[in-house]
C-alpha cells in the first residue's frame, strides 16, 4: 500500500491530536482502498452489501455533512447537495458503483480538503473546539461542538476501518494496519 500515513504525536495539544488521529484514519481508509479496481471496489463481503467504493463515497458525504452541513450550516457539497435523501437514504453506498475509482478518491479527497480548511478557520477562532455548530442535535436539541464532531469523526473512521480491513482481505488478501 502506497498511501502514506503518519503515526500520531505521542504528546501534543488537544486540536493537534485530534487532527492527527482524523488523518491517521483517513490515510488508513485510503490505503485499503488503494490500488483497487472497480470491480474489486464494489465487491462486498457477504452477508453484508458494503464495499469499499461505497466506503470511499459514504465518508466523503459524512465529512461535508458533519463540516459543511452541520458545523458552518451550510450546503453539503456536490454531487451530495442535490440527492433526493427521502428516495434513497443510502444513495452513498448504492450509488458508488456508477462511479470510477479515480472518481470515488478524488470525491474523498475533496471533501476532506473542505473539511480541514473549515477546520482550520474553527480553530483558528475565539472558540477554537469549543466552536458551536450552527445545526443542533436531533435528539438533545443543543449544538455540537468542534471537539464532538472531531471525535466523532475519528470513531466514525475507525468502526469504518475496521469494516475495511476485512473487505480488503477478502478481495486480494492485503492485511495490515
Amino acid at each position: 500500500m502506497t498511501i502514506p500515513r503518519a503515526d500520531p504525536p505521542l504528546h501534543a495539544d488537544e486540536g493537534t491530536m485530534l487532527r492527527a488521529w482524523l488523518d491517521f484514519h483517513r490515510a488508513t481508509l485510503r490505503r485499503k482502498a488503494d490500488g483497487l479496481d472497480a470491480e474489486q471496489l464494489d465487491r462486498a463481503l457477504p452477508p453484508s452489501t458494503m464495499t469499499l467504493g461505497g466506503m470511499l463515497k459514504h465518508l466523503a458525504l459524512v465529512e461535508t455533512n458533519w463540516f459543511d452541513a452541520v458545523l458552518r450550516g451550510e450546503a453539503m457539497m456536490p454531487p451530495f447537495d442535490a440527492v433526493d435523501w427521502d428516495a434513497d437514504f443510502d444513495w452513498d453506498w448504492h450509488s458508488a458503483v456508477d462511479d470510477r475509482p479515480d472518481e470515488l478518491r478524488r470525491l474523498l479527497d475533496a471533501a476532506i480538503e473542505r473539511a480541514d480548511r473549515v477546520i482550520d478557520e474553527a480553530l483558528a477562532g475565539p472558540d477554537g473546539l469549543d466552536t458551536a455548530s450552527v445545526l443542533t442535535s436531533t435528539s438533545r436539541g443543543e449544538p455540537f461542538t468542534l471537539r464532538w464532531i472531531l471525535c466523532h469523526m475519528v470513531e466514525e473512521y475507525a468502526r469504518h476501518n475496521g469494516h475495511a480491513d476485512l473487505i480488503r482481505e477478502a478481495i486480494d488478501g492485503e492485511v495490515g494496519e
